[in-house]
């Protein structure tokens, strides 16, 4: 809901770091890769109750996932970048909340859940993208993307709003699932329903 507002405001700085590591060599695939070895780290954090050490290792992961995509835009995007970007992303965000689930087994249905909330978005959103490039559809509305990029309710910023959230007030991680989670299911709903209007035959 917020990632086309916030864009405006943190790609031009991203985009200047972005600049200065291309020219000094650092792929953007690199940078996916380690922002995403850092994030992974959450899960013993979590598992230990160490929330403090686990919103570090988040919030170094969504500032590597700006900076490759600011590196992308530098020197131009890749397919195989785009590929690692989106997949790597959501096995991130679903074990954060493994960790979560692992630190707080009496909090695992309400975890079980946000995960399979994270199923309807992601599913939802990378269907649509196959289909929209079968049928040459594009778009710019978050920059300039690998693959389409469509919107709603709950995407990147509502997702790293809703960790931090959970690691400042783990006690509340049940009321953060349900809300977020039914905030994912809108998102799903919304995008089925841009499928049937834009694809339907």
């Amino acid at each position: 809901m917020f990632d086309a507002a916030l864009r405006r405001l943190i790609d031009p700085p991203l985009d200047a770091a972005g600049r200065r590591l291309a020219a000094a060599g650092v792929s953007a695939n690199a940078v996916t890769v380690g922002g995403f070895l850092v994030g992974i780290l959450a899960v013993p954090a979590l598992a230990a109750g160490r929330y403090d050490l686990a919103l570090l290792t988040i919030l170094a992961n969504r500032l590597g996932d700006g900076l490759d995509g600011a590196i992308a835009r530098s020197v131009g995007p890749s397919d195989l970048g785009g590929y690692l970007d989106i997949v790597l992303d959501f096995v991130f965000y679903s074990a954060v909340v493994l960790g979560l689930a692992l630190g707080r087994p009496d909090h695992a249905v309400w975890a079980a859940f946000l995960i399979f909330s994270f199923v309807g978005t992601g599913s939802s959103f990378l269907a649509y993208a196959i289909v929209a490039a079968k049928r040459g559809v594009t778009t710019a509305s978050r920059g300039r993307k690998s693959i389409y990029y469509l919107g709603g309710l709950a995407e990147g910023s509502e997702t790293i709003a809703a960790f931090v959230l959970i690691c400042v007030f783990p006690e509340a991680f049940p009321w953060i699932a349900g809300i977020f989670g039914a905030m994912c299911w809108i998102t799903t709903a919304s995008r089925i329903w841009q499928a049937v209007q834009a694809f339907g035959d």
